[in-house]
């Protein structure tokens, strides 16, 4: 397939007389014609980095987008910009089929430049790009059944039998190095095509997130090498609604019906984690190292009392106010959620240079995605190596959490002493860290954990006590 690439871009290269580039859609180069000019300024430093690193940086990309290239049917031409690095003008030719942008073919424009007659014929090679890009993200749609197999067999045979024929379904890319991601929630169909896949699938298992009957979209990459993930996520990010991933629109890529949420998946976990991440109007005072102020009349955190009672800066008529949904004060089991409706999350695998290690891969992916949507901070896309104890967590916490110490402070009504716990912990056990992050004074921090003791049974004065209740706490974000 790459040979025929590269015969049709030297095809338009000799038709206009003009070395020519071939980019995807995600503006990542797949084949570029000889350059023999003695000019240096004829490579601009636009085109010396596509070459080089075989991408485009995402300004690049959005700037010649800028021109209306993606919805072009012809050829359009675009002026230099010596301060955006295009030192000269380019014609671009979109690639499509059946009306879908596949790809671009680049040419650097000159005087007098080619005719009508010689663009409409390299116009007609775009074409057979188009056919060829569109049957190539079609044959990772069709690997869908293997791929599927290979994820969900039991362990033994079955699974090596399935591992067999992906393997030669793949063809000689199935000995390449891969990497293995999971995106969820997911509803309805996989995507028309992925830019960059092997094969698409959705698994339909539990929600990365401990609810049951819920599906997840895996998408199997192809990679050049460890170095090239980074890039090779572009188009998996671009199925995120946009106020998560700060993404493209899913309407080319074929995201879920429904997807978007209007919410995103940033801001709406209220003020969850250490640093406290300011939560939905009217939220805790207490979120934050600078507190969230609540509602008119709502007690912050920072009171000028500095002991707690019912009516302090912790309790039911404090500190969380008007706004009670789960997830605002930030307490284990509230995080990645948004009206109760999960926002979705990318996990990713690391790299796998065998398909025997798919099946391994992808309980990394799912780890990955399950600790994003637990942990605002890690997400919306979380690599499996990035995830620290959730890499642990996620193997161990198969069901919810149901510690006999810690099932009473993980209850709806201790919320707040759950995430002052949570808190305490992070910060390693120092008192001036966490009273800080928290926003509350350290005498309403040593009560809120003398009232965790309480409850727990536990002496935080302990390592493995307080071990054992960091790790529910964690776990128990998990199952939220």
């Amino acid at each position: 397939m790459k040979g025929d690439y590269q015969d049709l871009v030297d095809e338009i290269s000799a038709l206009l007389g003009a070395p020519a580039t071939l980019e995807n859609r995600d503006f990542r180069l797949i084949a570029f014609g000889a350059h023999d000019s003695d000019d240096d300024a004829a490579m601009d430093p636009v085109r010396t980095r596509s070459i080089l690193t075989r991408q485009s940086t995402a300004a690049v990309r959005s700037w010649f987008e800028g021109f209306g290239i993606a919805r072009a049917t012809g050829p359009v031409r675009i002026p230099a910009a010596p301060e955006a690095g295009v030192f000269r003008g380019r014609i671009c030719l979109p690639v499509r089929y059946r009306g879908i942008v596949q790809g671009y073919v680049w040419l650097l424009d000159q005087e007098p430049g080619p005719g009508a007659a010689e663009l409409a014929a390299a116009m007609e090679v775009a074409t057979r790009i188009g056919i060829l890009l569109a049957e190539e993200a079609k044959a990772g749609a069709d690997l869908s059944r293997e791929f599927l197999a290979v994820l969900t067999a039991a362990r033994g045979w079955q699974q090596d039998m399935a591992v067999a024929a992906l393997r030669v379904a793949l063809g000689a890319g199935g000995d390449g190095l891969h990497a293995a991601v999971c995106v969820a929630p997911w509803s309805g169909e996989p995507p028309a095509s992925v830019p960059g896949a092997a094969a698409v699938c959705v698994v339909p298992c539990g929600e990365p997130g401990g609810k049951g009957g819920g599906s997840a979209l895996a998408v199997l990459l192809r990679l050049r090498s460890t170095d090239a993930l980074a890039p090779a996520l572009t188009a998996v990010t671009r199925l995120l609604p946009r106020a998560a991933a700060g993404a493209a629109s899913t309407a080319e890529t074929g995201g879920p019906p429904g997807s978007r949420d209007p919410a995103g998946a940033a801001g709406t976990t209220g003020a969850g984690g250490p640093a406290g991440a300011r939560g939905t109007a009217g939220a805790a005072g207490a979120g934050g190292p600078a507190g969230a102020r609540g509602t008119a009349g709502a007690v912050g955190a920072r009171g000028a009392a500095s002991t707690e009672g019912p009516a302090g800066a912790g309790g039911p008529a404090g500190a969380r106010g008007a706004a009670s949904t789960a997830g605002t004060a930030g307490a284990p089991g509230g995080a990645g959620v948004a009206g109760g409706v999960r926002a979705m999350t990318v996990g990713v695998a690391d790299p796998v240079r065998g398909l025997a290690e798919l099946p391994g891969a992808w309980e990394q992916a799912v780890a990955a995605a399950r600790a994003a949507a637990a942990q605002p901070r890690l997400g919306p896309v979380a690599q499996w190596s990035a995830i620290g104890p959730y890499r642990l967590l996620a193997a161990l916490a198969a069901d919810p959490v149901d510690d006999p110490a810690a099932r009473a402070l993980l209850g709806p009504a201790h919320r707040e002493l759950a995430r002052t716990a949570e808190v305490f912990l992070d910060c390693a056990g120092q008192a001036g860290r966490a009273a800080a992050a928290l926003g509350i004074h350290r005498q309403t921090l040593y009560y809120r954990l003398a009232r965790v003791e309480q409850l727990t049974g536990l002496d935080l004065d302990e390592g493995e006590d307080r071990l054992l209740l960091h790790m529910a706490l964690k776990a128990s974000r998990l199952h939220g």
